[in-house]
């Protein structure tokens, strides 16, 4: 059990890859925080884990909201709990050419994928430091390295992502403190199930092991990444594509 007794809290981790994430840790014997805007599902995937299960917590938190980060870490202090790991899993992802997409929707966007990762990165800062060393693992996406027509917006986001894990990681590695980040390619989760057919067949074949990644394959990554195995690896963008940019 490579990260037994760790302390980890996942945003976003009701379902897709966050789902994935709490399941293989606790497995692996971390005592998770789990957190989401859907508490009946977090409740459920609680309920379900193998080991610790009357141990690990439900939290509705919502990323965009400085008072719902806050009340969480509020909870977690009052109750001498300090995690020892931050996955910045939740996101959001809606497509559009930049001529088209809606003001709002750029908003929403920017306020889960780039806010949600700050805010609750900042939060942690203080636990991570009590304890002398953690991990930030942050999830980005390859669309934030490479770009994609019509994702101009969520790719960017995801790239501020990326700017925030390298930049981060020198402010904290003195500290003791890893911060990483994972870049998934294509994933089968309910992002990419509402695909159009053309545009799923596409990029399949820009796949190198011609199929889609599977949340466990995400994962695994941050596993080795929350993990004591990782102990010397910091600021580092890790792509789990399956060959897409070779």
């Amino acid at each position: 059990m490579i990260v037994e007794n760790k302390i980890v809290l996942i945003t976003g981790a009701s379902k897709g890859i966050g789902k994935a994430i709490a399941e293989l840790f606790a497995k692996e014997g971390a005592r998770l925080v789990l957190t989401g805007r859907d508490v009946d599902g977090l409740n459920k995937l609680k309920n379900s884990l193998p080991i610790h299960a009357e141990e690990h917590l439900t939290y509705e938190m919502d990323v965009t909201k400085i008072a719902s980060i806050k009340k969480v870490f509020d909870s977690l202090n009052s109750q001498k709990i300090f995690i020892d790991c931050l996955v910045n899993n939740a996101g959001i992802m809606k497509d559009a050419t930049l001529q088209m997409i809606k003001p709002e929707i750029i908003e929403e966007i920017y306020s889960t994928n780039v806010y949600g990762t700050i805010l609750p990165s900042q939060f942690a800062l203080k636990p991570l430091i009590r304890k002398r060393g953690g991990s930030i693992i942050n999830v980005s996406s390859i669309i934030g390295t490479n770009g994609n027509l019509g994702q101009s917006i969520y790719g960017s986001s995801k790239a501020a992502i990326i700017g925030l894990t390298k930049s981060l990681s020198k402010e904290l590695s003195g500290l003791n403190i890893r911060v990483n980040a994972i870049a998934p390619g294509f994933i089968d989760t309910d992002m990419t199930k509402g695909m159009d057919e053309k545009f799923y067949e596409k990029n399949l074949k820009s796949i190198g092991m011609r199929r889609l990644g599977q949340p466990e394959d995400v994962a695994k990554v941050a596993l080795f990444l929350a993990s004591d195995l990782s102990s010397y690896v910091t600021g580092q963008i890790i792509g789990v594509d399956g060959g897409m940019i070779i």
